[in-house]
């Protein structure tokens, strides 16, 4: 189970993908706790078994046990925080930004790890989820603490590349039991 591993399952007609999988993963600039915290939280947001299952290994051996934990943590409360943000944002009714939004998001204020890498893998997770709020208030957070545009872009290339396999290779798998 690898990046390998997952790039020989993406099919000749995706051999973009294949290609884009490489680079953004094995070629990344990232420091090894965001590419990785990047990889597991894009991973689980996907929605994808074989990716996860491909990619949750090598991403678990290549970050701390607090990292691997915060990097899921992301993945899940991003979950809810892109419906709600992005439902707040899309409803035509503004009175909604108004009201007391009452949901618990305690590990985003503690994630037990450095605050920008939990903000970069909740930005990652919010380009899969198309959460335009969440995407502006993360990206300004990460420039914030001056982390450049470039990198910021790392993000959601790993995040466009992994939500593209995983949508691949799913559908191969459901074409491949009829």
């Amino acid at each position: 189970m690898s990046l390998d591993s997952l790039k020989a399952a993406v099919p000749d007609y995706a051999k973009d993908l294949k290609l884009n999988l490489g680079s953004v993963i094995g070629n990344s600039d990232l420091p090894a706790q965001q590419l990785w915290g990047t990889v597991l939280a894009t991973a689980i947001a996907s929605r994808s078994p074989i990716v996860l299952r491909e990619l949750e290994p090598e991403a678990k051996a290549n970050l701390t046990p607090e990292a691997y934990s915060a990097a899921k943590s992301a993945a899940a409360i991003m979950a809810m925080n892109n419906v709600f943000y992005r439902t707040r944002h899309l409803l035509s009714d503004h009175e909604y930004g108004t009201l007391r939004a009452g949901l618990r998001m305690n590990v985003i204020g503690n994630p037990g790890v450095d605050k920008v890498d939990f903000e970069l893998w909740s930005f990652a997770v919010s380009a899969i989820n198309g959460c335009g709020m969440c995407l502006d208030s993360h990206e300004q957070v990460l420039r914030k603490a001056g982390m450049d545009r470039e990198t910021i872009q790392e993000a959601f290339k790993i995040a466009a590349v992994v939500q593209a396999v995983g949508a691949t290779l799913d559908a191969e798998a459901v074409l491949a039991a009829e």
